[in-house]
């Protein structure tokens, strides 16, 4: 923390201090601090709003920028969302609290293979990701491979994600993490393993093993990371029934799930309980070749993304040529396109992702 007597202020120009005067004080209401000299002021400093602004006569810097957030914009300023002061400063007026703006589903098929060398980028908290649907079709979804490949440690903080649905699943080794109401026992996930992140639940990365994967899904593709400076995890409280935005926290354990019948003939799958838990906004099953000769099949669903964790197969769809795919491969179908899964091995394991999570499945001879 900064010592208490230390200040930080904005410095901006002005031709007439006069003028600016009563719009930082009435249209914006900051208040006056200082001004001086007091025959002929060409200088004042304003408080307000979490800033400290200082307007000096002839300052030979910019006008410049300042954004007001609040979430009530019609109650200041006369509900303007842009003014301009005399001095020339922009005046921006945004919301305070970030909202979820879901783009319209841009449907494409869609295949990004492992072996063709998708790059690695560093991301928060020195994690590596890569994009493994490089369109995000138009920016409704991101879905992130991610590693840190030295394990350990992690130096992430207190932070939650303004989303509409966002899963982590981990795909090798294990991570440890706080989450906000869940008790204060750390939730340690194995691979197999996977949670949902509900809109603004409070989380921290505490702890990997060496060369840990994760697949992390995120609607829509940008949303704001908020850090929490206030809260420290554990809370010392335990609420699972609590919702956030109509959401509960999914753990799924993989040791002891049950396995059941797949939508598709030939496969086993295990529901992770998203659909229950997020009311429908998502369904995630892990799916698992069983034998046979799937057959041909279109779905609904706006979202449909999976993943290849484990073996081998042949990916056909109507009007497309047929890809191999091999662990850390993945795909978008879009809804109403005929595909088929052919060339199974014995081995094959796929993680499904979609949204919604209660959509229909047409299963063709």
């Amino acid at each position: 923390m900064p010592p208490s007597d230390i200040q930080a202020e904005v410095l901006l120009p002005t031709q007439e201090l006069r003028d600016d005067l009563p719009f930082f004080t009435r249209t914006l209401g900051m208040r006056l601090e200082t001004i001086f000299p007091a025959d002929d002021p060409s200088v004042a400093s304003f408080s307000g709003h979490g800033l400290r602004v200082r307007i000096e006569k002839g300052a030979d810097v910019p006008p410049g920028v300042l954004r007001i957030l609040t979430d009530s914009p019609d109650d200041f300023a006369g509900g303007a969302r842009s003014l301009t002061a005399p001095n020339g400063t922009r005046v921006e007026v945004v919301p305070l609290t970030p909202s979820v703006d879901q783009p319209e589903t841009q449907h494409e098929f869609a295949v990004r293979r492992l072996r063709d060398e998708a790059p690695w980028v560093i991301g928060r908290a020195g994690m590596h990701y890569r994009d493994l649907i490089p369109s995000r079709l138009g920016g409704s979804i991101i879905a992130s491979h991610i590693r840190i490949p030295d394990g350990g440690p992690v130096p992430d903080m207190v932070h939650y994600h303004t989303v509409g649905f966002q899963l982590i699943y981990c795909y090798r080794g294990w991570v440890d993490i706080y989450y906000e109401d869940q008790g204060d026992a750390l939730i340690r996930l194995n691979a197999g393993d996977c949670v949902t992140q509900p809109p603004g639940i409070r989380h921290r990365v505490v702890h990997a093993s060496p060369d840990i994967e994760v697949i992390e899904i995120g609607v829509p593709a940008e949303h704001v990371t908020t850090i929490d400076h206030e809260m420290t995890l554990p809370n010392g409280r335990g609420d699972p029934a609590r919702e956030w935005d109509g959401q509960v926290f999914v753990h799924h354990v993989r040791e002891g799930a049950a396995w059941e019948a797949f939508r598709i003939p030939g496969f086993v799958a295990r529901d992770t309980g998203i659909t229950a838990g997020t009311k429908g906004v998502a369904g995630i099953q892990v799916a698992r070749f069983e034998g046979g000769t799937p057959p041909p099949a279109r779905h609904d669903a706006d979202i449909h993304f999976t993943f290849v964790m484990e073996g081998n197969m042949t990916l056909s769809a109507e009007g497309e040529e047929d890809r191999a795919l091999q662990p850390g491969d993945a795909f978008v179908i879009p809804p109403g396109k005929l595909y088929q899964y052919r060339d199974c091995s014995p081995d094959l394991e796929l993680l499904e992702a979609a949204l919604r999570g209660d959509f229909n499945t047409e299963i063709l001879p």
